[in-house]
């Protein structure tokens, strides 16, 4: 640019700043769980804690940790941040959090289930407007969305507080846990959602297990999981969204050459361009990692520390597993599947293990996607991918199952 001459406009992706973050690889975005409490205690849940759990509440981060937090990862190059729970609306300061985070120039988005949305909240969100608030729907009869939240009268609140939202023209988008409490109503709790957020709306059938590896728990998210078949036919119903998924599977599969180094844990995209920050300031590369050789404690060190120095050792490690090599490390579906680190930790103990269930979920999607058969190895029900309901598979040769999709 010479003399006095100036840019009045620059294409969005021609924009400076994309080429200075990418060299600086910053943090782009995070997340932040202000808290693991809830006032429902959904059965899918891994993290839900009692909203009266005081021992829970003492340990969350103070208005002031989070304020430092939030200008560390300012100053390192954030743009976005996200508050999630628990049920963040359970913590009394959660305006003055919120409202702290868009005076820093974030753009904010919220996770909630709706049912504390207050005239007070209302009033903050119009004023200072968020990206967008993300509401969960469980169901749309009160049977059952609270046979999924446990917690009566809590679909008369939720319907409640999204009606409050939505008159008050607050961006709204809605999202769905597909579950067997649910599945029977899923195409009505679909086409509730996409009436009222014509430009998104997206169901998530993966369940991970708990953060606290709680074991009652666990075996409750278990039954909520549904069979193979069962993800797959909702999947399909969306036609949109399979008909796009179809179209870039060439792209996902990678027909046995994975990766170069087949034995790198990480090789998705956590800690590249975002972190998580739990409630009680554990820094982790994604949300479910939760290994305790993988996590960084911000109550003593920085986020600078976190971000440049413990990422990239986290990153680098490697699987001294032959049979993690072999399996996982060279699967050509590992695009197509639930599989990660992270959740393989949450379901066995350990980064590298083979998860049957994961892997009958990628067969069943890209036998779907690919117009195939895929067959299931094992003999038991996890393996054969047995659903709850006792239906399964039909019998192949050698011990496993085939189902035509």
């Amino acid at each position: 640019m010479a003399g006095n001459e100036m840019v009045t406009s620059i294409p969005l992706p021609e924009f400076y700043l994309w080429n200075k973050l990418r060299e600086q690889k910053a943090p782009l975005s995070f997340e932040i769980e202000i808290t693991a409490r809830c006032n429902n205690s959904c059965s899918h849940c891994c993290i839900n804690l009692p909203a009266n759990d005081r021992l829970a509440q003492e340990k969350e981060l103070s208005f002031q940790e989070i304020k430092e937090i939030a200008n560390q990862a300012v100053e390192m190059g954030s743009l976005w941040c996200l508050i999630t729970g628990g049920e963040p609306l359970l913590r009394e300061d959660f305006c003055d959090i919120y409202l702290y985070l868009r005076q820093k120039g974030l753009l904010v988005s919220v996770f909630t289930n709706a049912t504390l949305i207050s005239e007070k909240h209302i009033s903050l969100f119009k004023k200072y407007p968020p990206r967008d608030i993300e509401v969960s729907v469980y169901g749309v009869t009160q049977e059952t969305y609270e046979r999924v939240t446990r917690s009566p009268g809590s679909f008369e609140k939720f319907f409640r507080g999204l009606s409050r939202l939505l008159e008050n023209n607050i961006h709204v988008r809605l999202k769905a846990m597909a579950l067997h409490s649910n599945f029977e109503e899923f195409p009505e709790i679909a086409s509730f959602c996409r009436n009222i957020t014509k430009d998104y709306f997206r169901f998530d059938p993966f369940l991970h297990l708990r953060f606290d590896g709680d074991r009652t728990r666990n075996d409750e998210i278990k039954t909520e999981r549904l069979a193979p078949e069962d993800i797959i036919a909702l999947e399909r119903s969306d036609v949109d969204r399979f008909k796009a998924l179809k179209a870039i599977t060439p792209k996902l599969t990678t027909n046995g050459t994975f990766m170069t180094n087949r034995n790198r844990l990480f090789g998705c995209g956590a800690g590249k361009e975002s972190f998580s920050v739990s409630c009680d300031g554990i820094f982790r590369l994604c949300s479910p990692l939760w290994h305790p050789d993988y996590i960084y404690d911000l109550r003593r060190g920085t986020l600078g520390e976190a971000w440049w120095d413990f990422v990239p050792w986290v990153r680098e490690r490697k699987s001294q597993k032959r049979a993690f090599v072999e399996k996982c490390g060279s699967c050509p579906l590992i695009n197509l599947c639930m599989w990660c680190p992270a959740h393989a930790h949450l379901e066995s103990g350990e980064l590298d293990s083979h998860i049957q269930y994961f892997c009958n979920i990628a067969k069943a999607r890209a036998a779907a996607l690919m117009n195939e058969q895929f067959y299931w190895e094992g003999t038991n029900e996890e393996s054969m991918g047995k659903a709850q309901d006792g239906s399964s598979g039909k019998r192949q040769a050698g011990g496993g199952y085939c189902w035509s999709l």
